[in-house]
């Protein structure tokens, strides 16, 4: 049987609340400004300074990176859609919208691990730090996620763009992923739902034990060193263990579910998409000496008046 493939979706968004939808783009256009202002503060002032030297610096400059990215695939539309009355995108646009914020979400996630490594190289293995975390294995260590996360994206759309559809064309969604594009499909795809949901909900739990256990592992190895060594390593590593939480729990929450809960996943994307890259440049700040100083020294009033 030929099916007429539909060429537009409709987003039917957050909540259908009319009066408050003004508020909330006026809202969501502020924590959009903000992702954008403290991500690229944060990594301008790793590139404008020493601290990019260092290996955990040069990855958060990556991840702030994504975050801006990952970040304006889903919020430009979203704050649109709340103000116009039809919230159409293409089929084509759909499918970019997908392919990218798959691609920035996954390399985010594989930069997250790599930080992790960087983290227990440096406390559990510190005389060979140096050597193991050289430049050279950062960039392979970025590059390796940038190539794993564009295979991940590129399966999610090779999935998505053979099947038929044929209508309804309502995304109970603010953004076009892959769950609720499935439940629009004039064919069965329970067999799609099981691997989707292997090869993207069971990969972000297993990422995430394995992050876990990695702190566990540091968090004994701290107990032999000094209490200012440990004060240092705990602030560092608390940091990124809130990152981790805040970005993997609503992340797997979304895609462990076989897909009856869909209409609930727009709220957990909410924490992904939009507020941890909100609180990631003020977590990796506010708890670093480092990063404070070096913001200082690059964004102070002297610097600025030298750069004018």
């Amino acid at each position: 049987m030929e099916y007429e493939n539909i060429t537009e979706f409709i987003l039917l968004g957050l909540f259908s609340n009319e009066d408050a939808k003004a508020t909330c783009s006026v809202l969501f256009s502020l924590c959009y400004l903000a992702i954008l202002s403290g991500n690229l503060a944060v990594l301008l002032t790793i590139r404008g300074s020493h601290l990019g030297e260092q290996p955990m610096y040069f990855f958060l400059s990556y991840l702030s990176f994504m975050d801006v990215c990952f970040t304006s695939t889903v919020a430009p539309k979203l704050i649109i859609d709340l103000l116009v009355q039809w919230k159409t995108i293409s089929f084509s646009g759909c499918m970019s919208q997908m392919f990218y914020a798959h691609f920035f979400g996954a390399t985010e996630i594989f930069i997250l691990v790599a930080m992790a490594y960087d983290r227990y190289v440096a406390i559990c293995r510190p005389l060979h730090y140096m050597v193991i975390m050289s430049r050279r294995v950062c960039y392979i260590l970025v590059m390796a996620s940038v190539i794993g996360a564009f295979a991940h994206s590129l399966m999610q759309v090779i999935i998505i763009i053979q099947l038929p559809f044929c209508g309804p064309n309502q995304i109970d969604h603010y953004f076009c992923d892959v769950f609720p594009l499935l439940k629009l499909a004039c064919m069965d795809t329970g067999l799609l739902k099981i691997i989707i949901v292997t090869t993207t909900g069971v990969l972000s739990i297993l990422t995430f034990v394995a992050l876990v256990i990695s702190y566990i592992i540091i968090l004994f190895t701290l107990r032999t060193r000094s209490s200012e060594g440990r004060r240092k390593a705990l602030s560092t590593c608390g940091s990124h263990i809130t990152v981790v939480l805040m970005f993997f729990l609503p992340l797997i929450f979304t895609y462990v579910p076989m897909a009856d809960y869909v209409s609930d996943d727009k709220v957990f994307a909410l924490f992904y998409t939009m507020i941890a890259p909100l609180f990631n440049p003020l977590i990796y700040t506010l708890r670093n000496t480092d990063m404070k100083n070096a913001m200082r020294k690059v964004w102070g009033p002297k610097k600025l008046f030298e750069k004018n």
